[in-house]
């Protein structure tokens, strides 16, 4: 591997040891063909530099980097899905492979999915089909261009295995995906060692927060208190992110959510394609538990879960304080995500903004009016809605750099046909053009808009 003096490798989780993860073994696959790698990515870790084969080398037999953790880690944790207590999961079909620090100064996770099985796979296969990795290259792409914190789609190898599901059509081709994300520390992390009631090994987690992710709070008397203020806030900043993005995520379990409220793991997400509270993601979610309106809602369960964990290392009345403030700080950040999109500078009166915030997604309810081609259009302010109310609100908002979309013709969408028409290219003809014009189409959006 060449010497990069941007390369800034770290151990920090391997060495809390044992209690927090276990050392595993990577599968040995019978093909090792590189589908994508994000070198925008890798520039920030020092890693851009590496050839194809020393690509492949790292992150498909998952030799360790140079300096790095001896050797991949399962996470432990536990969680809730659906809101039903499950103490069985754990990095079941990925790993914990490398930290380093990015340019900016912060540490950073690289975590595998489809990297074969580990001590908590149960019944799994350790794998990832080859159509799951390109659906979260994709997600996490957009997602990004659009404004949300997510973590980065870093490489996707397919590793030349038949996979069968049953959930589409088998048997499939499969893959090993490599994310980038800035901490894979889980809500359901700390709830593993709530259950074993071992409040030692939260507060071990709560400095280890402290010291390499949350500086700030590494004076606070309370620290597990201020831990969870910056939990909450991340995660009212993440959802609202979602929210304006038309983001539904679909599975918003205590393990898919993380305490820096970095968006990753997109299983079976979809985008809107108009406004529609109730409009679900996955197909197994049949009470709309986690339907694009009910986000919200499940982001703040899953903080009250997290505070019950911590409950354990400092007392409840302070922690239940720290929860009333999530309904202050969505509404905060849901407008700054709504006024991004629209491409507009706030008013400086809140209430006014939040009025209009509410409006906007009134009308798009009553409307139904196509949600990515609206705030295409709208941009601005250069555009107009069809409704005359909304258009009044719209009044006396100021552009903020409304230029940036010239050159654009189209809104970068990446609704459900879309996502399978690329598939279907690749599943019957091997042909990755409708998947690589996807994603120059969303990078020219995301350079416009950064």
């Amino acid at each position: 591997m060449p010497a990069n003096e941007d390369y800034r490798p770290s151990r920090a989780f391997a060495s809390l040891g044992n209690t927090f993860s276990d050392p595993v073994d990577a599968a040995r696959f019978p093909k090792h063909i590189l589908r994508f790698r994000n070198d925008r990515a890798a520039q920030t870790v020092g890693l851009a530099d590496l050839t194809d084969d020393e690509w492949i080398t790292h992150f498909g037999h998952f030799q360790s980097l140079p300096d790095g953790m001896d050797g991949p880690r399962a996470i432990r944790y536990h969680g809730h899905q659906f809101r039903h207590y499950n103490p069985d999961l754990g990095d079941g079909r990925g790993f914990l492979f490398a930290q380093m620090h990015a340019q900016d100064g912060r540490l950073l996770d690289l975590s595998t999915k489809g990297s074969g099985t580990t001590p908590y796979s149960r019944a799994g296969d350790g794998r990832l089909t080859l159509k799951g990795a390109v659906r979260e290259v994709l997600a996490a792409a957009l997602l990004e261009a659009r404004g949300v914190s997510t973590s980065k789609a870093f490489s996707l190898i397919e590793t030349g295995e038949q996979l069968m599901r049953g959930d589409e059509p088998s048997p499939t081709r499969s893959a090993a995906l490599v994310r980038l994300s800035h901490s894979h520390l889980r809500f359901g992390v700390f709830q593993r060692h709530a259950f074993h009631r071992d409040a030692d090994a939260i507060q071990t987690l709560i400095d280890h927060v402290a010291e390499h992710y949350i500086p700030e709070i590494a004076t606070a008397e309370d620290r597990a208190t201020a831990m969870l203020t910056h939990a909450v806030a991340n995660m009212a900043r993440l959802t609202a992110q979602w929210m304006a993005a038309g983001f539904v995520h679909g599975v918003l379990n205590t393990d898919n959510v993380t305490v820096m409220g970095e968006s990753f793991d997109y299983g079976p997400y979809r985008f809107l394609p108009h406004f529609e509270p109730g409009f679900t993601a996955a197909y197994f979610d049949h009470s709309g538990l986690y339907a694009y309106g009910r986000q919200p809602e499940a982001a703040f369960w899953n903080c009250r879960a997290l505070a019950s964990t911590l409950s354990l290392v400092t007392s409840q009345e302070a922690l239940i304080e720290v929860l009333h403030g999530f309904e202050n700080a969505y509404q905060s950040a849901l407008r700054d995500a709504v006024f991004a999109r629209l491409g507009i500078l706030p008013s400086g009166d809140a209430d006014r903004d939040l009025d209009f915030v509410r409006d906007t997604y009134s009308m798009l309810e009553r409307t139904k009016t196509p949600w990515e081609p609206f705030f295409f259009q709208c941009f601005g302010g250069k555009g107009r809605s069809e409704d005359v109310e909304w258009n009044v609100a719209f009044e006396g908002y100021e552009p903020d750099k409304p230029n940036r979309l010239d050159g654009i013709e189209t809104p970068c969408d990446l609704l459900y046909e879309e996502i399978e028409s690329i598939w279907a290219a690749i599943s019957e003809r091997d042909d990755w053009t409708l998947f690589e014009q996807k994603l120059s189409e969303i990078e020219t959006l995301r350079v416009a808009l950064s």
